[in-house]
């Protein structure tokens, strides 16, 4: 409880209301900004006016969430769904606590679930077990197709969050269209084990999206160093992605303090919106 209470003070802070709304008039005091003047109340009165507005606060999420086969890969404790399972339980109760409304929508070749926005921790919960309860059902991954889903459903500008592996291609002008049209966040999350192979020799890897087999020498330093160039490559593409569509990157490991990533995430955005 303690936990959500603070996470919901951050999540408040940096993700503001999608407009304002008229609220009532008051008069004028030194330092007002004149545009905010009343005329229609100043006539009337004799005495400057100036109109008040209150921030639209109720807010709507929606999570993106890639259940993807590679989802299911992690060498420690945690499977990369386990983690993001775990992220968006705190950011969804930390809504839910500010009375927002929260919607998911599952995917992996293509769409498999969608739950509307609504408001309730019990909703919150039901899409917790959906997450940790469903079979994909479709090969491969596809973000572009997740993100278009979402713009189709949802017209309205809404908080997005996109949680993936983000082992995809194609999907640029996708994330910068929905990026434009929402507020949008990328959570990539990621195994140590994806970069950094461990030192065991000859293993057998199976790819878990395509089914397909593969033998390698774990111990060959030209394939340990290609595997950890990959890796930072594809996390220097995706930085140049989100950066160029303007959507933010959280990115993150199975084996890190995946809350204090996220506070520092959210105190970070809420530091740009500040100095913006």
């Amino acid at each position: 409880m303690a936990v959500t209470e603070m996470l919901a003070g951050e999540y408040r802070s940096s993700f503001k209301g999608m407009g304002i709304e008229f609220e009532d008039v008051r008069n004028y005091q030194h330092g007002d900004d004149v545009r905010s003047i009343d005329w229609n109340v100043t006539a009337r009165t004799g005495a400057p006016h100036v109109k008040t507005f209150m921030e639209e606060r109720e807010l709507s999420l929606y999570f993106l969430i890639d259940l993807s086969g590679s989802s299911d890969f992690g060498s420690g404790t945690a499977t990369k769904r386990d983690t993001l399972t775990r992220i968006f339980a705190l950011l969804a109760f930390a809504a839910a606590h500010n009375h927002d409304n929260v919607g998911l929508i599952l995917f992996a070749g293509d769409v498999e679930e969608h739950l509307p926005a609504r408001k309730g921790k019990n909703h919150v919960m039901r899409m917790i077990d959906l997450i940790m309860r469903h079979q994909t059902r479709t090969r491969g991954t596809s973000i572009h197709n997740a993100l278009n889903y979402l713009n189709q459903v949802r017209r309205k500008r809404c908080v997005a969050f996109l949680f993936s592996d983000f082992l995809d291609s194609n999907f640029a002008d996708a994330l910068k269209d929905s990026a434009h049209r929402h507020d949008l966040s990328c959570v990539a999350v990621h195994d140590p084990r994806e970069s950094q192979l461990p030192n065991s020799g000859m293993i057998e890897l199976r790819d878990s999206e395509s089914g397909k087999i593969l033998t390698i020498d774990t111990q060959d330093p030209i394939l340990r160093k290609k595997v950890a160039q990959r890796a930072q490559q594809h996390q220097s593409q995706l930085r140049t992605l989100c950066h160029e569509a303007m959507a933010d990157l959280l990115t993150i490991s199975t084996e890190e303090d995946y809350l204090l990533r996220i506070i520092q995430f959210l105190r970070e955005r809420n530091h740009r919106s500040a100095d913006a």
